[in-house]
């Protein structure tokens, strides 16, 4: 079972800049409550009971907001002092990880996957790393991947509308090792320069889960989020 988790929160937030000008985009207020709150809150009760917080813009926001919320301290940060891009984040945070396996999330995303599925299957399959995929209708916000019958990654295609599709819902079953051994620069996507170009000798899987799936990274989402809140609640 995975018990310690990445997830990152440095990110700029530009394009919710016009709603949230001050605060982080995972600090963004959703019901009154950071939204990276309920991350936090629904992963613990999905047996993740160690955190290491990817830092980098207005970092200390972040400091009274984890004290409050962790005050048992079962947390490190990790903190880019410039930006390092989605893979330098995660590799800079895998360098202060205890497990060899680790999951890994976007502060600003919720997919209400459900984690024993994802660590049994990542366990059984013995990848690299394993993608939360979500399957998605009528949009063109995201790319699209698709997987061969044996589940592991065939394609990653380009943003477009599509009618039906799998998203990468941005939640990784990740092995340690197998990243930080990868000759990648000091700065890099995870997303374009990892997952779409696999290393040699990794292999990477898809497991769907039809779950509920938000973004707030736009404003338009954002204020989805304040009238599904029920959804993002933990039980």
């Amino acid at each position: 079972m995975i018990r310690e988790a990445i997830i990152l929160a440095g990110g700029l937030g530009t394009r919710l800049r016009s709603a949230v000008p001050d605060l982080p985009k995972c600090l963004a207020p959703v019901g009154g409550i950071p939204f990276l709150s309920y991350v936090i809150d629904y992963f613990s009760g999905q047996g993740i009971e160690k955190y290491i917080f990817a830092l980098g813009y207005k970092s200390k926001d972040f400091e009274n907001f984890l004290q409050d919320k962790l005050p048992a301290g079962d947390y490190q940060l990790s903190i880019e002092q410039e930006p390092l891009g989605t893979g330098g984040a995660i590799r800079l945070a895998c360098q202060k990880a205890t497990e060899k396996t680790v999951l890994v999330l976007n502060g600003d995303t919720f997919f209400r996957i459900r984690l024993p599925v994802l660590s049994d299957f990542h366990r059984q399959m013995n990848g690299s790393c394993t993608l939360s995929l979500k399957p998605m209708r009528n949009f063109d916000r995201y790319g699209v991947v698709t997987c061969n019958e044996d589940h592991t990654i065939r394609e990653f295609r380009e943003k477009k509308f599509y009618e039906n599709g799998l998203i990468n819902g941005g939640v990784y079953a990740l092995e340690v090792p197998a990243l930080l051994e990868t000759a990648l620069p000091e700065k890099f996507s995870f997303e374009k320069d990892y997952l779409e170009h696999v290393p040699l000798g990794q292999k990477l899987y898809g497991q769907v889960q039809d779950a509920y799936f938000i973004d707030i990274g736009i404003p338009e989402d954002y204020e989805r989020a304040q009238k599904e809140i029920h959804h993002l609640r933990s039980k």
